[in-house]
């Protein structure tokens, strides 16, 4: 599975976006998928993920209300809608398949970078 993650800008803060991740091969709609971020200068964090059905959704803290993480499987793509945003949620967002028992992710792609201004 090859995912491309796309969608990223230069916005204002209260501004949205909405990034997309389009991945090859049908096995992807089996797999749970997730998006995370790394702000500069900082470790790459958890943003939301949403299990292969569609059935169930997490978000991190700091995104929860403001990000809706979904997916058309139909499509092999998953989405990250991105709602009021602040300066704080400046970083290269990423986005990942297959939720192992280890729980770490198989499949990542290569990012999209996302600035918000004040």
């Amino acid at each position: 599975v090859q995912l491309q993650a796309s969608g990223g800008g230069l916005v204002q803060a209260g501004d949205s976006l909405r990034l997309s991740c389009a991945a090859s091969g049908r096995s992807f709609r089996s797999y749970t998928m997730a998006w995370f971020r790394q702000a500069p200068g900082k470790e790459r964090e958890f943003v939301a993920r949403i299990s292969w059905n569609v059935g169930s959704t997490f978000y991190a803290d700091s995104v929860k209300g403001r990000f809706t993480i979904s997916r058309d499987n139909a499509k092999n793509t998953g989405y990250l809608q991105m709602n009021s945003l602040k300066p704080e949620d400046t970083a290269v967002y990423y986005c990942a398949a297959q939720l192992t028992s280890e729980g770490k992710y198989t499949y990542w792609g290569q990012g999209t970078e996302v600035t918000v201004s004040s």
